[in-house]
């Protein structure tokens, strides 16, 4: 842990800086420190945020066609998930997060230096290039792992086929991994904004609309107002493109972006199917 007493002049408020997000970096260094400066505060914030995204998701797969209105978005409509399935599907990121990814968090703190809050926000600016930045190497380092790992048989059996037990994904899946993938994605999603320099607040924001990205892939919902609707250009492949996947396994293997599958010829679009 930190040295409150060599934190001592960085929690106090900076009244010279006029950056937007100084008032809030302050209120953070000033009353939460303690927690913002553990290290088991990044899976804390990853684990909720794949929690309470998954939740409406959840309700809605339950409800089924009971909301015609959002149900008619539904891309595999004869795949419905069970509570059964998305009960062990929680259960399985539960037991990964407790008894795999803690202890290695644990196991860090003992052997690496304790981090240090730096006193300046970064700039909004700041937060929008190096949390695009952070996605784009993340997706490119995950699009390689992926389309490896369904190429070689035993890499697939062992390591990834886990996730595609179920062929229609929804919001409880996005985490239903095996450990060694789990741990090679928090390995990305830790060391990356360290590599990038990026401002611990960055690296916050950028974890949570990453994971939200993620829920919104698995979700088997072409909802007219997800990311890959508002966001132009199709540069996004949302949730079409990870259904697709998950039909057809050669394809689609960027976890956001769709500018690598489109560039490798793995682009496929979703083909919907009559109810």
């Amino acid at each position: 842990m930190p040295n409150m007493s060599e934190l001592a002049f960085q929690i106090l408020p900076s009244k010279t800086s006029d950056r937007l997000l100084q008032p809030l970096w302050d209120y953070l260094l000033f009353h939460h420190l303690p927690l913002i400066s553990s290290p088991l505060f990044p899976v804390l914030l990853a684990f909720s945020s794949y929690f309470f995204f998954s939740i409406p998701f959840a309700i809605l797969d339950l409800l089924g066609e009971k909301v015609p209105s959002l149900y008619q978005y539904k891309i595999q409509p004869q795949r419905q998930p069970t509570l059964r399935m998305m009960a062990k599907s929680f259960f399985t990121a539960l037991f990964n997060h407790f008894f795999f990814v803690l202890p290695a968090v644990i196991i860090g703190t003992l052997i690496l230096p304790a981090p240090t809050m730096p006193q300046e926000a970064p700039t909004p600016y700041e937060v929008l290039i190096d949390g695009l930045a952070t996605l784009l190497l993340f997706d490119t380092q995950y699009y390689i792992w992926h389309f490896i790992h369904h190429k070689h048989p035993q890499l697939y059996r062992y390591v990834h086929a886990i996730h595609h037990e179920y062929a229609a994904p929804f919001s409880w899946s996005t985490e239903h991994l095996s450990i060694p993938e789990l741990m090679t994605v928090g390995l990305w999603s830790n060391q990356d904004p360290i590599f990038l320099k990026c401002h611990p607040m960055t690296t916050w924001c950028t974890t949570v609309f990453s994971i939200w990205m993620s829920v919104e892939d698995h979700v088997g919902y072409d909802l007219p107002w997800t990311l890959n609707h508002l966001v132009p250009f199709g540069l996004l492949g949302g949730a079409p493109a990870h259904d697709m996947h998950h039909q057809k396994p050669s394809s689609n293997f960027a976890p956001f972006f769709s500018h690598w599958d489109i560039i490798f010829g793995t682009a496929v679009p979703l083909k919907k199917k009559l109810r």
